[in-house]
């Protein structure tokens, strides 16, 4: 059970006229792809959070600009339907999500395990195999908000597949060939940065482009010029997705795996979208540490070049952690 009150849902009802079809099917995807589950035709649920309260408001917006009805909801359940029988509605919309990881997980490891030490083998493919299940996996977890028993099995499964893949391929670097692209850029973000512009751009300096120069912008809909890019602005190249923060979103674009990422991530996460996701032991101590880092520094570069010493030390801290 995730830290999420159970007792506080979001409720999305609406209306949506019958033709044109497409609407029909585009509201469905996107309800599927932010996790909500339909308690009744045309109601559905969400737990209680400001990030979830956006992932709903966008799709109201699509429903009322298709020429939809509908409203948002705050609730409590008092009689009838029970917080447990929804949580388990979520859980079971995840258990079909995992059971196909499991599946393909099963017949990978089958085949990985057969395979001889031959190095031309269809082995070289592996890890291109493991990169898309390990991100479906993500992808399914970021939406598993009340962690299906299902979950535990697929993680134990990718572990093991993880193992085989290292136990053939030595460990190397991302290649570059993506990164080649985003080189010699001018990276835009919004004025006054905080935990995730500064992480963004650590992982910028750090993973794609040593000499990276950053601007600062007033204007949260700034047009990018010729050769910038923008990064934790609406309708960015880097910006939030589901309910990802712009950090984890740039991970995954540049396919980084590195589990120290990854845990720093978790703190970024928590404190951008304010909840308790992962709920590390890190995370109030590392926000206490970038809110001293605001205080004390107004000015934006600056607090770029200070705030790279504190993300540099953190990753040697998870990277401690990890061995």
């Amino acid at each position: 059970m995730t830290s999420l009150d159970p007792k506080k849902w979001l409720l999305l009802i609406h209306q949506i006229p019958p033709k044109p079809n497409a609407l029909r099917v585009k509201i469905w995807r996107r309800l599927q792809q932010i996790g909500a589950v339909a308690i009744k035709q045309s109601v559905y649920a969400m737990p209680l959070s400001a990030q979830f309260r956006e992932d709903l408001g966008w799709t109201l917006k699509e429903i009322l600009d298709g020429g939809g009805e509908g409203s948002i909801l705050e609730a409590c359940f008092v009689e009838g339907l029970t917080d447990q029988q929804i949580i388990a509605q979520f859980q079971n919309a995840r258990k079909t999500d995992y059971e196909k990881i499991i599946k393909e997980a099963g017949i990978l490891i089958a085949d990985w395990s057969s395979q001889g030490p031959d190095p031309e083998s269809s082995f070289t493919r592996n890890p291109a195999l493991l990169s898309k299940l390990q991100a479906r996996m993500k992808d399914t977890r970021a939406i598993d908000f009340f962690e299906a028993p299902e979950r535990a099995t697929a993680d134990i499964l990718l572990k093991e597949l993880a193992g085989l893949v290292l136990d053939r391929n030595p460990a190397r670097p991302t290649s570059n060939d993506g990164l080649k692209t985003l080189t010699g850029k001018t990276w835009v973000t919004r004025e006054n940065i905080f935990v995730d512009r500064l992480a963004c751009s650590w992982l910028i300096r750090r993973f794609v482009d040593q000499k990276a120069v950053f601007k600062f912008v007033a204007d949260p809909r700034y047009i990018p010029k010729k050769g910038e890019l923008l990064f934790d602005m609406f309708e960015g190249d880097f910006t939030h997705k589901q309910d990802k923060c712009s950090f984890e979103t740039m991970i995954d674009h540049l396919q980084l795996q590195d589990k120290a990422l990854f845990s720093m991530a978790e703190l970024v996460h928590d404190i951008d979208l304010k909840d308790t996701k992962f709920d590390r032991v890190e995370t109030q101590g590392f926000k206490a540490v970038l809110t001293g880092l605001v205080a004390a520094q107004p000015d934006d570069a600056q607090r770029i070049l200070e705030g790279f010493s504190l993300f540099e030390n953190l990753y040697a801290y998870f990277h401690r952690q990890k061995d």
